[in-house]
């Protein structure tokens, strides 16, 4: 479960951003998270519970933005969304498509008190 070793890394992130502040703990945290970025979102928030209660994230509220993939094909340059890495193009059956959107996960917003 590589989600473990994710969310340790963004509590880390989010600890070290509050400190900055010198906060004393963070209210919320949000984050983004593409539909094809191989992050399982039940296992990601198995993991936060598991791992929030020692932290300055005790009693966040974890926000998770769902960002849907699209790709695009590079020789009709038509966008669509998809669910998959490798697919082909829906308009010209082209395999010369790329994820332009949709394996993102980033830390987007700390709210601290």
């Amino acid at each position: 479960m590589h989600e473990m070793s994710i969310v340790v890394s963004i509590v880390e992130i989010a600890e070290d951003e509050a400190k900055k502040v010198l906060a004393e703990r963070i209210s919320e945290l949000e984050l983004d998270i593409g539909t094809v970025s191989g992050i399982e979102l039940d296992a990601l928030n198995f993991a936060f519970e598991s791992v929030k209660y020692k932290t300055m994230l005790k009693n966040a509220e974890i926000k998770i933005n769902i960002i849907q993939a699209k790709s695009k094909c590079e020789d009709c340059s038509f966008e669509y969304k998809t669910d998959n890495v490798y697919n082909l193009c829906p308009k010209c059956n082209s395999y010369r498509t790329h994820i332009i959107q949709g394996k993102e996960m980033k830390v987007k917003s700390v709210t601290v008190d």
